[in-house]
């Protein structure tokens, strides 16, 4: 075996969550080559990616049918030995179909399953499960003893560079958005805990550059405190994913929701405090670095989870899942970080 291809073309968590894969193949197989599909914006995890020979990128957002094709020709190009598909889409069904790889690999779920070489019973709603133990379960077809490795993100000596002068006391780093609205702890909530904040050293407000306007509305309602005016910082959009990463891993801890952020941390083995809303970890999406602490409510919610997924508005209209969250939940893994 010389060439395996991996498809994931989902959202950058995901993404991240995949490079187990990466991890686990190279550890089993050092010499083979590993190629990755990806979505447009994706491409810039693997930059300096020790593992990767080839990544190959999907433009959605323009031509996309076009650019489907053009990503078929490329897959049949390299004649793959083995073919990985984490996707349970058409688009990426059909691909691995006629993709001339030896070995096809996917979920049962994928339409196009039937066409594939071998296809693996999708496990979606295990409890206990991980994601990236589900996914882990497309490459043990090549081999039972295929060790299960933990996602990991590469930040390059540049990256690093871009942070270090964010780094000159302790920090902390809080990612406020996410895609779902219920998936997101209130900016009310992030204005609570800043302001009763028992913390000496910076907060970097993180994100993509879509995220900069909550950073802004967070740092708005902290102004007139003027103990932490001072010392919290909105860098959302100022940083590509592995620089950010980079600025996670150096971070006493990472406040973050149930979102790509969450990955990024877990990615660079960085602290980070987990806050699930309207989800649960037990979905199989939880944070995995050394020091990972979960919160979300105490309160029997009849309502949580309401969907694996989140939602654009909270279904009753009340939002306890994420109202009901007390800020000493939030403080307590700080105060575990400190006596470590």
């Amino acid at each position: 075996m010389q060439k395996i291809g991996i498809i994931q073309t989902a959202f950058i968590g995901d993404v991240v969550l995949s490079t187990a894969l990466l991890e686990s193949l190279h550890a089993k197989y050092p010499n083979v080559k590993i190629d990755i599909i990806v979505r447009k914006g994706n491409e810039a995890l693997f930059l300096h990616h020790p593992f990767i020979h080839n990544v190959i990128v999907w433009n959605k957002q323009q031509r996309k049918y076009a650019n489907w094709i053009h990503v078929l020709q490329q897959l049949r190009a390299q004649q793959y030995d083995v073919l990985i598909n984490v996707q349970r889409y058409a688009a990426t069904g059909l691909w691995t179909a006629f993709s001339k790889a030896k070995i096809k690999i996917g979920f049962d779920k994928n339409p196009f399953s039937f066409l594939f070489t071998k296809k693996v019973k999708h496990q979606a709603m295990q409890p206990g499960l991980h994601e990236i133990q589900k996914n882990h379960a497309l490459i043990q077809v090549l081999d039972k003893d295929i060790p299960l490795v933990k996602p990991k993100l590469y930040p390059s000596n540049a990256d690093v560079d871009k942070v270090q002068s964010l780094q000159t006391q302790p920090y902390l780093c809080i990612a406020p958005a996410s895609v779902w609205y219920t998936k997101q702890f209130p900016i009310e909530q992030w204005v609570i805990f800043l302001n009763s904040l028992d913390f000496v050293g910076h907060v970097y407000i993180i994100g993509g550059p879509g995220d900069q306007q909550i950073g802004n509305q967070i740092i708005e309602a902290v102004a007139a405190n003027a103990k932490v005016k001072n010392k919290v910082f909105n860098v959302a959009g100022q940083f590509h994913f592995l620089s950010s990463a980079a600025l996670q891993k150096g971070a006493v801890l990472n406040y973050v929701n149930d979102s790509a952020p969450m990955h990024f941390a877990s990615a660079v083995n960085a602290p980070v405090v987990a806050i699930y809303c309207s989800t649960i970890p037990e979905f199989g999406y939880g944070p995995f670095s050394e020091h990972s602490f979960i919160v979300q409510t105490e309160k029997a919610l009849a309502c949580k989870p309401c969907g694996i997924h989140g939602k654009k508005t909270c279904p009753l209209a009340h939002f306890n899942c994420a109202l009901t969250v007390q800020m000493q939940q939030l403080y307590a893994p700080l105060i575990q970080m400190n006596q470590h």
